[in-house]
């Protein structure tokens, strides 16, 4: 793990991941690393789970999600926030190879030394987003527009609205 974070119990939930030092904005943390699945395999394994409000998957791109309950590292620990101070990257294979694609972890601005690490889920599922669902899948981030879910809103934003 990279000696610019450490992972500790979080007061938005669980485990959560802190900056060890002060961090500039633009600086890759650390990838997302577990076990490499297909979309497919996925479904079938975790279809069922959408009643938990708890996944360690990320989609790493149209063919492969990343599990990392299986295989995984510190970033899966890096929770929510409707404010997020990070951001995904993707860094596209040179060869082409979307299994060889990777997800790193980049900060969005300067972060002060323990400060939670942060970014958006943007969590699609496909079931209908009712009130248990959002309740199952609740944000605890505390930020000013906190939408009260990690669930991404299924609704098109008023500005593309005709």
């Amino acid at each position: 793990m990279s000696r610019s974070i450490l992972v500790r119990r979080s007061p938005i939930h669980g485990n959560g991941v802190f900056a060890a030092a002060d961090l500039p904005a633009g600086k890759s943390l650390i990838q997302y690393r577990g076990r490499l699945l297909s979309h497919a395999q996925a479904d079938r394994r975790f279809s069922g789970n959408v009643d938990t409000g708890h996944t360690f998957l990320f989609v790493l791109n149209d063919r492969y999600v990343i599990d990392a309950s299986v295989d995984g590292n510190a970033a899966r620990w890096i929770n929510h926030s409707c404010a997020p101070n990070c951001e995904p990257v993707l860094l596209e294979s040179r060869a082409g190879d979307p299994a060889a694609d990777r997800i790193f972890i980049e900060t969005l601005r300067p972060i002060r030394a323990g400060e939670e690490l942060t970014y958006d889920y943007g969590i699609e599922l496909s079931v209908p987003h009712t009130a248990r669902m959002k309740r199952l899948w609740a944000c605890r981030c505390g930020a000013g527009a906190c939408t009260g879910t990690i669930l991404k809103d299924k609704r098109r934003p008023k500005s593309a609205r005709r």
